[in-house]
């Protein structure tokens, strides 16, 4: 096959996208990926610079109601020992992040319904009150009242990936919602006001690579601020032990061309992909963020979504210091 420079030019410049565009770039091999991934840094460049915006994430609750078919917190798993932080410690945590040097703060759980509209509402007031943090939620599908709720207490972005656009796929992974809801949660977050994250999943059973192309043009057509794309990791406890891992090189693909078409979205290299070697790959094809982890110590292991993920106890601020230099050594700033 020639170069596909030509193509990604089409793409960058073209409003009107359609998949069959974006499949082809999908399935680039050998040279293709160089002149991919140098495409997709440039337009990093141009659009975001050489930031990196450098997230901390707390992970407050393993209880979930769902039964997503890849998830390890999934609502049948007897073996996993359930946690819940209090107010209390999710307050305490992120006062401590905010004076480790961090400025933005996801607040992250399976779909915990202990965490009521007004019990999650005082948690995002006093978090704000105490440390001026930009806030972020990933707490799954709730009424829109509490959406609406949250977002006058102050919560100021919504990461709810939607995993896959293909309707049958995403039925039968999540037996506790339909495809249709999801989106209409998406739609509405932005709505209220939200900066709105989304995101799927590279290398799920099932999935091919027309479907990644939707996944690419669904982002483009919510107009997300943000976009997490890892490759899907096995967890032996759920309906789909013993399937095969994600693919890394195809979720760099997925990146790099998800810059190209969104252009100024934040695109972390996420902990998935992190995990399967490619961080500082993500960083030079397209990504422009990083989540780093500031949950209790002894909460990281039970907050097990798949395998492999970092569980070692560090001084939150010699974790961000750390990282700083080692962005600062690729030529990036990090903040």
């Amino acid at each position: 096959m020639s170069g596909i420079t030509d193509n990604l030019e089409k793409i960058f410049e073209t409003e009107n996208l359609t998949p069959d565009l974006l499949v082809p770039v999908l399935e680039a091999e050998g040279s293709q990926l160089s002149e991919l991934f140098e495409f997709a840094d440039q337009v990093r460049r141009q659009y975001c610079g050489d930031t990196v915006h450098i997230r901390a994430i707390l992970e407050f609750s393993n209880h979930c109601r769902c039964d997503c078919a890849y998830c390890g917190l999934f609502a049948g798993n007897k073996n996993l020992t359930r946690f819940r932080m209090t107010p209390e410690e999710i307050v305490g945590a992120a006062q401590l992040a905010a004076k480790a040097g961090y400025r933005t703060l996801v607040l992250q759980s399976g779909e915990d319904l202990w965490y009521s509209k007004e019990r999650m509402g005082e948690i995002i007031r006093e978090i704000k009150a105490e440390t001026g943090l930009v806030l972020t939620l990933s707490v799954g599908e709730r009424p829109f009242d509490d959406y609406a709720y949250w977002k006058s207490c102050g919560a100021d972005r919504f990461l709810i990936k939607h995993e896959t656009a293909d309707r049958a796929l995403y039925d039968w992974y999540h037996p506790h919602s339909d495809y249709q809801q999801r989106f209409s949660c998406q739609k509405e977050l932005s709505r209220l006001g939200y900066e709105l994250g989304s995101g799927f999943m590279v290398g799920l059973p099932g999935q091919t690579v027309e479907t990644l192309a939707k996944d690419i043009l669904h982002l483009k057509e919510l107009r997300v601020t943000m976009a997490g794309i890892g490759p899907y990791i096995c967890h032996p406890g759920t309906r789909l032990r013993g399937s095969r891992d994600g693919s890394a090189e195809l979720t760099l693909k997925a990146v790099a061309l998800s810059r190209i078409v969104l252009k100024d979205a934040y695109l972390p290299s996420t902990t998935a992909l992190n995990i399967k070697g490619g961080l500082r790959d993500a960083l030079n094809c397209g990504a422009n963020v990083i989540m780093q982890k500031v949950t209790p110590y002894q909460y990281r292991e039970l907050y097990d979504i798949y395998p492999g993920r970092e569980t070692k106890d560090m001084d939150f601020k010699k974790q961000l210091d750390d990282l700083k230099c080692a962005l600062a050594q690729m030529g990036r700033t990090g903040v």
